[in-house]
C-alpha cells in the first residue's frame, strides 16, 4: 500500500512538472519543470532502479536549485474570488484538513500503520474538498503547483533532513552522544536522564530542522541505552514523548523552513521569523509538559 501512495505522490509531482513545462510565461520553466520531474521520479522509480540513479537525480536537483533554477510563476491569483469562496464555505473550509487527522487516527488505531493512514487521509480529504468546492481534479493540481511554487526547493527539506539523521547515526554520532552521556551524566537519576533525552531531542531538532533527523541520534545515544536499558522505561513511551519533545524544537528553528519561514513569505509578513516568535510561547511550556509526562509514564 505504501508503494502505491509513493506512486500517487509521484504522479502529482509529474503533473506539476508537466504544467510548468507548458507555462510559456514561467521565467525558468525548463529548469523548474526538470526539478519537479526529477523529484517525481524518485517517488515513482525510487525502489525500482539502482540507488546510484536516484543519487544522481538528487545531485542534479541540488545543482538546479543551487544555481537558481527553481522559480515561482505568476499564477494570477484573484484575491476577490478566493475570499468569496472562503466566505461561501465558512467554517466548513476546515473539514478536509480535519478529515486527514481523523482518518489517520482511525487507521492507525485499527490497522497500526500511521504512514498509510496519513496517505489515505489525504486522499479522503482531497475527495471531500472536490465535493465541497465543486471544482475539478485538475484545479487541485493547479493549486498543488501554486503551493509547490511558493515552497520551492524547501518542499524537499523533510525528506532531506530525515535522511540526514540516518547519515549521522551511521557515522556514529549516536554512539558519541551515548559515550558523553554515560561519562558525564548521572544515568541512574530518572530526572537527569529524561532532561538530557528530551533536551537533546529539542536541541538536535532545532539544529537539523526535523525531529525525524534527531531521533536516531538521541534514541541511540540516550533513549535506548539509558532510559530503556538502565532505567527500564517503556520503549513506546520513550519513543512517542521523545519525538514530541523534538517537535518543540521544530517550532523554534528556521531550519524547519517549510514550517516556519515559508509561511511568513506566503503571508507576506514583514518579519521573516514572525511564525517562530509566535510559536515560542507554545514550544517552551509544551517541552516542560513532555518532561513531566515522560517522568510520570516512564515506568507505567
Amino acid at each position: 500500500m505504501i508503494e502505491l501512495l509513493y506512486v500517487l505522490a509521484g504522479i502529482v509531482l509529474a503533473v506539476v512538472a508537466l504544467t510548468t513545462f507548458a507555462d510559456a510565461t514561467h521565467p525558468r520553466r525548463i529548469w523548474t519543470g526538470s526539478f519537479w520531474m526529477l523529484f517525481a521520479l524518485t517517488f515513482v522509480l525510487g525502489g525500482r532502479v539502482p540507488p546510484q540513479f536516484v543519487g544522481a537525480g538528487v545531485v542534479a536537483m541540488a545543482a538546479i536549485a543551487g544555481f537558481g533554477g527553481v522559480r515561482s510563476a505568476a499564477h494570477g491569483d484573484n484575491e476577490a474570488t478566493r475570499r468569496a469562496g472562503a466566505a461561501r464555505l465558512g467554517p466548513r473550509i476546515f473539514v478536509p484538513a480535519l478529515a486527514i487527522s481523523v482518518v489517520t487516527l482511525l487507521y492507525t488505531v485499527f490497522m497500526h500503520d500511521a504512514f498509510v493512514g496519513l496517505g489515505i487521509g489525504c486522499i479522503v480529504a482531497w475527495a471531500i474538498a472536490l465535493v465541497m468546492t465543486r471544482d475539478t481534479p485538475m484545479q487541485s493540481m493547479r493549486e498543488a503547483r501554486r503551493l509547490l511554487d511558493a515552497l520551492g526547493w524547501a518542499a524537499l527539506l523533510p525528506q532531506m533532513l530525515a535522511m540526514l539523521g540516518l547519515v549521522f547515526a551511521a557515522a556514529g554520532v549516536g554512539k558519541a552522544v551515548a559515550a558523553v552521556a554515560t561519562a558525564y551524566v548521572d544515568v541512574h537519576s530518572p530526572l537527569i536522564a529524561v532532561l538530557v533525552f528530551a533536551g537533546g531531542m529539542a536541541l538536535f531538532t532545532a539544529i537539523m530542522g526535523n525531529a525525524f533527523a534527531a531521533f536516531p541520534i538521541m534514541a541511540g545515544g540516550v533513549g535506548l541505552p539509558v532510559l530503556v536499558g538502565v532505567q527500564h522505561g517503556d520503549p513506546a513511551v520513550v519513543a512517542a514523548i521523545g519525538m514530541f519533545s523534538g517537535y518543540c524544537g521544530t517550532l523554534v528553528t528556521p531550519m524547519a523552513a517549510n514550517f516556519n519561514v515559508v509561511p511568513s513569505a506566503l503571508l507576506e509578513l514583514d518579519d521573516t521569523y514572525a511564525v517562530i516568535k509566535a510559536q515560542l510561547g507554545t514550544a517552551i511550556p509544551l517541552w516542560v509538559c513532555n518532561v513531566i509526562l515522560l517522568l510520570v509514564l516512564l515506568h507505567r
